[in-house]
This record gives C-alpha cells, sequence and structure tokens, in this order.
C-alpha cells in the first residue's frame, strides 16, 4: 500500500521544473503540504487541483491550502487559497500524486508456506508472501514483490521492481521491470484455440512478453501464443477485465480501458487509446496513434491516426452524421 507523506512547496517545484512543467507561484519554497484531496474535501494544510471547467462553485468554496490550476482559471481561486499555475495541470496532478506517496518496496522476505522449485532462481531482496507456488523454470529477480496465493511458472521470468498481486497467475511469460499485474490476471495460459468442427484443441508452445514499466489490470487474461510471442510493448496501461488473445501484438504507451476484448494474431501500433467494451477481431492491423471509442466493433484494418467509432467501426465523423440522421 502507498502512504502519503509531506512535502515542502520546493519538492513539488523541483519535481514539476523537471518534468517540464511551467510553474508560477509566489508559495515560499519552506511551505509544506500534508496531503492533497478534493476541492471539497481538502483541507488548509492540503493541495487541490481544478483540472477542467465546470468546478467554479465548487472551488469558490475550497478551504485547500493550494491550488494547482491553468492561467485561464487562475481568477476562479478564492484569496484564501493559494494558486500554483501551471501549463498543463492533468499531468502535474498525476506527477503530484506520485510526489506524496511512499512506494511500496519489497521487504525481502520469503514467507511460510511458499513453495519454489529446485529449477528456479530467485535473486536478492526478493518478497514472497503466504501460499505462492513457483514452478519449474523460474527467474524472480531483484527487488521483485509477490502477493499471496498466486502461481508463478512453468517458464516465467519477472525482471527487476516488479510488483504481481494477490491471486495472480503467471505461466510461459517474460514480465519486464517496474511493471505491475494486479490482482486475478491470468498471463500465458493456453488461448482459445480448437478445429471448430471436431473441437480437438490447438496447443500452445509460444509465450507472453510484457516488456518495462507496463501495467496490467485486474481479472485481466493474455494468451500465450501458438508460435512465437503474444507481446505488449514497453509503458503500455492495460485495464481490468480485458482479453488479449494468442499472438496478439500491442505496440508502446497503449492505452486500454476495461472490458475490451481482442482477437487472435491481431497487431495494434504504439500509442493507440481504445475505450472501453470495445471488440476487435482477428488478424487485423491497427495503426499508429488510432483512437477508437467506446463499445466500437473494429472489423477491418485501421489506417494510422485514425479515429473510429461504432459498429462497424468508421470514421468517428461519418458515425457521428449516421447517428444524427438515425435519430430525426
Amino acid at each position: 500500500m502507498n502512504h502519503i507523506k509531506k512535502i515542502n512547496f520546493r519538492q513539488l517545484k523541483d519535481c514539476l521544473i523537471n518534468n517540464n512543467i511551467q510553474i508560477k507561484s509566489d508559495i515560499k519554497e519552506s511551505e509544506t503540504f500534508d496531503s492533497l484531496n478534493s476541492i471539497l474535501l481538502a483541507n488548509s494544510k492540503e493541495i487541490t487541483f481544478l483540472l477542467t471547467d465546470g468546478y467554479e462553485k465548487d472551488i469558490a468554496n475550497t478551504k485547500a491550502k493550494a491550488c494547482i490550476v491553468s492561467e485561464k482559471n487562475a481568477d476562479l481561486i478564492p484569496k484564501e487559497c493559494k494558486s500554483i499555475i501551471v501549463n498543463d495541470t492533468y499531468k502535474s496532478f498525476a506527477l503530484i500524486t506520485n510526489l506524496f506517496s511512499t512506494q511500496r518496496k519489497s521487504n525481502g522476505i520469503i514467507a511460510d508456506f511458499v513453495s519454489i522449485h529446485d529449477s528456479s532462481n530467485i535473486y536478492k531482496n526478493v518478497q514472497i508472501d503466504s501460499f505462492v507456488k513457483i514452478y519449474d523454470n523460474c527467474e524472480i529477480s531483484e527487488n521483485v514483490i509477490i502477493e499471496s496465493n498466486c502461481n508463478v511458472g512453468p517458464n516465467v521470468k519477472i525482471d527487476k521492481n516488479t510488483i504481481i498481486y494477490s491471486n495472480s497467475t503467471l505461466s510461459n511469460c517474460i514480465i519486464g521491470s517496474n511493471c505491475i499485474i494486479k490482482s486475478g490476471s491470468v498471463i500465458g495460459g493456453r488461448g482459445f484455440g480448437f478445429d471448430p468442427k471436431s473441437k480437438i484443441k490447438i496447443q500452445h508452445y509460444g509465450n507472453v512478453i510484457i516488456k518495462d514499466n507496463c501495467q496490467i489490470g485486474s481479472n485481466t487474461t493474455i494468451d500465450r501464443a501458438v508460435f512465437e510471442s503474444t507481446i505488449i510493448e514497453e509503458n503500455s496501461h492495460i485495464d481490468n477485465l480485458v482479453q488479449i488473445a494468442h499472438n496478439v501484438k500491442i505496440g508502446k504507451h497503449a492505452i486500454i480501458a476495461a472490458q475490451c476484448g481482442i482477437a487472435g494474431s491481431t497487431t495494434i501500433g504504439d500509442y493507440v487509446m481504445i475505450g472501453g467494451q470495445t471488440g476487435i477481431s482477428g488478424h487485423l492491423n491497427i495503426g499508429q496513434n488510432v483512437k477508437i471509442a467506446g463499445k466500437s466493433g473494429v472489423t477491418k484494418n485501421i489506417k494510422d491516426n485514425s479515429i473510429i467509432a461504432g459498429f462497424p467501426a468508421t470514421d468517428i465523423k461519418k458515425w457521428k452524421l449516421s447517428i444524427i440522421k438515425l435519430n430525426k
């Protein structure tokens, strides 16, 4: 669990500046803040944030000590609350939530009731909680945390500083460094493959590769490839309850919201954003920088930089026009 810690304004300012945020404020560098909170709940020792329009009434009544705000909304901040004017409020919000947080670190303890196969290798300062079973041919690197009731292996490699939350099942996979695998995830299981007539199942011989700095949400499933690898590139964030089928390849910096399903052998480019409850057919090529609205059904290849919606998914402008005509 992350814990809140006090910070001073110098720490806050340095954090923002080091991440290319422009900042203006007359707050003294020595002033401290206990934590951060919402506009209405923040007290006189806390920071709050005005991220979007529509909160004019709330911000007028805030009791916060200071507020992160854009230049255009700075006049909305009451005199009792000190303004911290930035050029990117949402990025500033994200950075400061991490600045206040004391990040979790491995305690280096392997608990009682843990089973580790003789062929597996556990590096230094690894935390393994109770009722974890690590099967054959696994490699767990430095500072990894594996919470209780996880099954790991066979054929799993977990790189340094990654956290595997409770009740997850990992097999036939390579997990990069600084990843978060949330509770109930199933990674590296056999995919949904069989002969449709006889129902004879197709064995899967590949694996899953999740690269550095990825986050996998609770109860998400990522199936191993038939051959080669199902791949999630670095810095991709996948929400809860997502299904990623065998041999799917997802590019860097992807954002995939909850309840999406991606069928087998589809390739998805870098910086793609996929809204919740979207379904994507198999053997497709989704280009770079594509945005897919929630509840879309994607049945054909999508070119780079497209924004699509609907079923079957099409250019979002065409989709909006069709909805207007339908509702006349």
